[in-house]
């Protein structure tokens, strides 16, 4: 299994058109085969930040999803709305037990 981190923070003028982008795409992705969960939080100590957590089966799945069209956009979207992007972290786990 191969788990994702990565954060954006937005502008307080583009909070909500980045908060409903991420949510389109976390939505989108969950479609996607391979992807095992997709999720989007507002982070409780910056409000503006928006952390991603992910879980993809594998790294085949991961590459596929990132060359998605809507993968593609959304991206796009970060860089027009996000004040910071924070790089994707990846990690390569299996279940404990």
């Amino acid at each position: 299994m191969i788990i994702v981190t990565g954060s954006v923070t937005a502008r307080p003028e583009t909070f909500e058109a980045l908060r409903q982008a991420s949510l389109d795409h976390v939505l989108r992705s969950r479609t996607e085969p391979g992807c095992i969960s997709h999720s989007v939080q507002v982070d409780c100590e910056n409000p503006l930040r928006l952390f991603f957590f992910e879980r993809w089966e594998d790294m085949a799945a991961l590459r596929t999803h990132f060359i998605q069209p809507g993968s593609i956009a959304f991206i796009a979207a970060v860089r027009d709305l996000a004040a910071a992007s924070e790089s994707i972290s990846m990690y390569e786990a299996s279940p404990a037990g």
